[in-house]
């Protein structure tokens, strides 16, 4: 669990009990109070400010616990050992017969695509059987 999260979980938390308290302890005290002098104004403006509170905790615990805070980039790296006794023919562009290096591949969704430096086209490599 990310450290972005556990602090969002941590001050819902306190939002809902704080929440709590205002709602609950100290509004409802002053509604219940009014008969005898308090006043019921107050009482209800503590408890909408004790429900706004739990209800940013509870939306907060939502958010959290739906992963998209705090989003981690990974970068991965495609390594290919080959055997040592692999000859490597030169690469050539399929429409200007170019000569092509490794800096013009990359993978792309999984699948290795050529970029001519010299035509400017982009196309996918295909493997050819062996047979």
């Amino acid at each position: 669990m990310s450290t972005g999260r556990i602090i969002t979980y941590i001050v819902a938390a306190f939002l809902i009990l704080i929440g709590l308290g205002l709602a609950i302890i100290i509004g409802l005290s002053y509604i219940v109070q009014a008969g005898s002098g308090g006043s019921v104004g107050i009482g209800l403006v503590f408890l909408i400010i004790g429900f706004l509170m739990i209800g940013g905790g509870v939306y907060l615990i939502y958010m959290a616990s739906r992963g998209k805070m705090g989003a981690v980039i990974e970068n991965v790296t495609l390594k290919v050992d080959l055997p040592a006794n692999v000859r490597l023919d030169t690469l050539k562009c399929r429409s200007c017969g170019g000569t092509l290096t490794m800096d013009n591949i990359q993978m792309v969704a999984g699948a290795p695509v050529v970029n001519c430096p010299y035509c400017h086209s982009t196309y996918q490599l295909t493997e050819e059987p062996k047979w």
